[in-house]
Parts: C-alpha cells; structure tokens; sequence
C-alpha cells in the first residue's frame, strides 16, 4: 500500500489513499509535493478462488431485493431497462464506461446515530451486487468542509450542530474517534482496492461534482452513489445516482428519466428551483418564508419559463414576469435568492485531479475476505463508541 500525503499551493490539503494493485504516479498533478512509504500488499492463495463469490451479507433480505441486481443498471427503481441505451440524440450511452463515486460520511449513520454497521451493510451490497468490477473512487467531507458555506448563510445545516450539542457526553462520538472510525474505512477500502480521497476545506459533494465533471470529459459515464438529494442538480444522461433504500435494504438507480417523472422539469432546473423553495434538511430558508404565498408551483412555472434563476432575476429587474406578489418578492429579494444559489449550488472546479490510474477495471479478489472481516470486527468491538476506540484489523 502507498500512504500519500500531499500539499497543494491552494489553501487545501489532500488525503489519498491508493488502492494496492496500483502505483501511483509523481506527475499525476505537478502541484502536489509527493511523500510516499510503502510495502507489499497481502495476498491469499484462497483469495483466487473467490472471484466470482459476493461479498458476505450478515443480514437477510428477500430474495427479490438483489435478484434483479445481476446487471446494476437494470435495476432502477424496480424496473428493467436496458444495459445499452440510445438517446435523443443518436449515441449510444451504454456503451461507455462507467466510474462509480462513493459519497462515504451519510453511509456512516442510521437516522442520526452514526454507525459503522450501517457502512458495512452498504458497503458490502455497493460492492457486490452495484459496482462489480467497475471503478470505484471513494471520497469524504474534508475537514472544515461547510465552513465556506456557514459564512454565507449560518443556518447551513446549522440543526445537526444544535443536535450534537444535547446529546449526552456517552451519546456523542468525538472527533478522536472519527478520526480512528476514518482509520478503519480506509483499511477497509484499500483492500477492496478503492482509492480514497479527502480535500480539506471542501464537502465530498464538491470533489465528486469536480471529478465527475473530469471523467466525462475522459468519456466514462458517472454513477454516484449516495441518499444526498444535492446530487440531483447534476443529473444528465450520463449520470446517474444510485441511491440506498433502507426500507427495502437495496440500491436503487435514480436516472434522467426518474427526475423528470417526480419533478415535471429537467435537473438543470433543480438548483434554481430549491433556491427559490429552499432547502429545510440543509437549513437554507426559501422565499415563502418571506413570502408565504410564493410557493413552488409559482416557482416551477416562473423557472420553467425563464429556464434558471438569474434569468428569472434579470427579467425581473426589467419587466413584470408574473403576480405582483411573485413580481415584487424577486425584486426585493434578488440578494437572499442569490446568496441561496451561492450556497447550493455543488462546486466543480477545485483543484483536484482524477488520476487515470483510478480509472481502471477495479480488482475484486479480496471482497469478500476484506468484508468479512470488517463484520467480524464491528461485532467483536461491538462497534465505535465514545468510551473505546477501534481496534486495528
């Protein structure tokens, strides 16, 4: 395995840690000042014989929860489609590869309880019934990561620090123990051979909105997996989100054709329009708080027709576009509804590269051992807690 720790020029820093089966190159990015140790992967003989095996799933579910995960991208919703798929447009999308993004941090919880054996649950269908042998690039919050956003709006997800605080000192995890939590994953997905990586001052949303961007500018098609909804702003036909459903202990696609069907718009109307709404779960207060009667079907109409937000403000700087309710709101209110866009909206241009040696058929040998033996160690440790921390595995 090669630790790599690495500075850059920016005021972010960088955590990588590349799978086993790889090495990784020095001018992956001629910004970055390279330190590296290493040593020998572990191996087993046993390990070759186990290729074609699942990863093991200490939990039950019925049977028709996986058996239509044979192919991941028939499975959407629980409906069939095709693997290859022809777009408006003549292309063939199926027929691109595909690169899979692991938002790791909202796996880590059930409900707001933070847990490793959800991780592990998730983590081990990701692997065996979604991704296969497709690449997988793992990435998690950075430290400080909202921070940026806070500044702008101090109500960002401002309830999950009131949460935090009234919890009792035996029901908190405290940042040592993240930090060790952290140790642990990553162990667990370098032998799964799934590079990881953190940026510093950032949100995981922004360095996969920016490698995402990356790896369809190399021709790859983007699957990210994670239950956050800001992921639907970037939906096209060759991205895709696959989502966890707890009640029915599965991964579910949710594609271009899904937002279209619950939305009665396009994703790139998405952000314009929760600007406008809001966003309660993030703590971003739309404009009927000021505005009681502008509601989201006067949001919908207006952004449907003006086709984003600031068009939408910029017609209204000029001429009547609708009510005079919805007429004098964005007007007076253009600034709140900016700032909104400043917050939600995912960034995708940080200084961060996708290396291509990330992009390679993914090496799923040691699953099922590695797996199997992050079960056995969250059962023995009887899971992080506040009052002990995570033994090696």
């Amino acid at each position: 395995m090669e630790t790599i720790q690495m500075a850059v020029s920016t005021t972010a820093s960088y955590s990588f840690i590349q799978p086993s089966r790889y090495s990784f190159p020095s001018n992956c990015n001629p910004t970055f000042s390279i330190s590296c140790k290493s040593h020998k992967p572990t191996s087993s003989a046993t390990n070759a014989t186990k290729k074609s095996e699942s990863a093991v799933i200490p939990h039950t579910a019925g049977p028709s929860s996986y058996s239509a995960l044979s192919e991941p991208f028939q499975q959407t919703l629980g409906e069939q489609q095709p693997l290859h798929k022809t777009n408006k447009g003549g292309s063939v999308s199926g027929k691109k590869k595909r690169v899979f993004f692991l938002d790791v941090n909202p796996l880590c919880y059930e409900g707001s309880t933070y847990s490793l054996h959800s991780l592990a649950r998730w983590l081990s269908l990701f692997l065996s019934q979604v991704t296969h042998s497709h690449p997988v690039i793992a990435v998690f919050d950075g430290e400080r990561g909202s921070e940026h956003r806070r500044q702008l709006l101090p109500s960002y997800k401002a309830h999950r620090r009131k949460f935090t605080t009234h919890l009792s000192s035996s029901q908190r995890v405290s940042r040592g123990h993240f930090r060790k939590s952290h140790q642990v994953i990553n162990d667990v997905l370098r032998k799964c051979n799934v590079p990881v990586i953190k940026v510093d001052g950032h949100e995981a949303d922004d360095v996969v909105a920016s490698l995402a961007g990356q790896a369809l500018s190399k021709g790859f098609r983007v699957v990210i997996a994670s239950p956050d909804k800001d992921f639907k702003q970037l939906i096209s036909e060759d991205v895709q989100i696959v989502m966890p459903l707890p009640e029915l202990q599965r991964w579910s696609f949710y594609t271009l054709r899904h937002y279209r069907d619950q939305y009665d718009c396009d994703p790139q109307s998405d952000l314009s329009l929760r600007c406008i709404v809001g966003d309660e779960v993030d703590g971003v207060p739309g404009i009927q708080h000021v505005v009681p009667s502008f509601g989201r079907k006067t949001a919908l109409k207006l952004i449907k027709k003006h086709g984003s937000l600031e068009n939408l403000l910029n017609a209204a700087a000029v001429r009547t576009v609708g009510r005079p309710y919805a007429q004098d709101a964005l007007t007076k209110y253009a600034d709140y509804l900016r700032r909104n866009y400043e917050v939600l909206a995912l960034k995708r241009d940080l200084n961060v590269q996708l290396c291509d040696e990330w992009l390679v058929e993914r090496d799923t040998l040691n699953d099922t051992i590695a797996l199997s033996t992050f079960f056995k160690y969250l059962e023995e440790s009887k899971e992080l807690t506040c009052t002990g921390g995570p033994k090696h595995l």
